[in-house]
C-alpha cells in the first residue's frame, strides 16, 4: 500500500465549538492544539495545515488549578534594560482572558509559518456568544 499525503486543496475543514467554563487550561490547551494541527484525522500530515477551525466560548470561565492564579506569572519584556514586566495569571484573566488561551495553544503548536497559519483558526472569545453561527459549528470532538 502507497501512503497516502493529504493536499491542502483537498481539505474541508470543519467548525468545532467548545465552552471553557470549568475546564483546566492546560487540558482544554491541548485538545484544542490537537484539532487545530490536524491530528484527530486520519489523513494528518506533518508538513500540511489539516487542521479544523475552532471557537472558544466563556474564556473568562477557565479554570487554573492549585495557587496558579497567583503564583504563575505571565512575563514580557519591552526590549529596554529593566524593562521586565510580570502579571499575574488571576489578574491576567479579568484583564484580557482571551489572551491566556490564545497564549496556552501558541505555547502546543508548532513554532514556525505552519504554526501560525493554524494557530489564525482558533477564535477565542470571552463570553458565551459567538459571530461565526453561520458557519454552523458542530459540539468538540472530545
Amino acid at each position: 500500500m502507497a501512503t497516502q499525503s493529504a493536499k491542502a486543496s483537498e481539505i474541508e475543514r470543519k467548525w468545532y465549538v467548545v465552552d471553557a467554563a470549568g475546564q483546566p487550561l492546560g487540558r482544554l490547551a491541548s485538545k484544542v492544539a490537537h484539532v487545530l494541527r490536524g491530528k484527530h484525522r486520519p489523513l494528518y500530515t506533518p508538513h500540511v495545515d489539516t487542521g479544523d477551525f475552532v471557537i472558544v466560548t466563556n474564556a473568562a470561565q477557565v479554570r487554573l488549578t492549585g495557587n496558579k492564579l497567583q503564583d504563575k506569572q505571565y512575563y514580557h519584556h519591552s526590549g529596554y534594560p529593566g524593562g521586565l514586566r510580570a502579571e499575574s495569571y488571576g489578574h491576567l484573566l479579568e484583564r484580557k482572558p482571551e489572551f491566556v488561551i490564545e497564549r496556552a495553544v501558541k505555547g502546543m503548536l508548532p513554532k514556525n509559518s505552519l504554526g501560525r497559519q493554524m494557530f489564525r483558526k482558533l477564535k477565542v472569545y470571552s463570553e458565551g456568544t459567538h459571530p461565526h453561527v453561520a458557519q454552523k459549528p458542530e459540539a468538540f470532538p472530545f
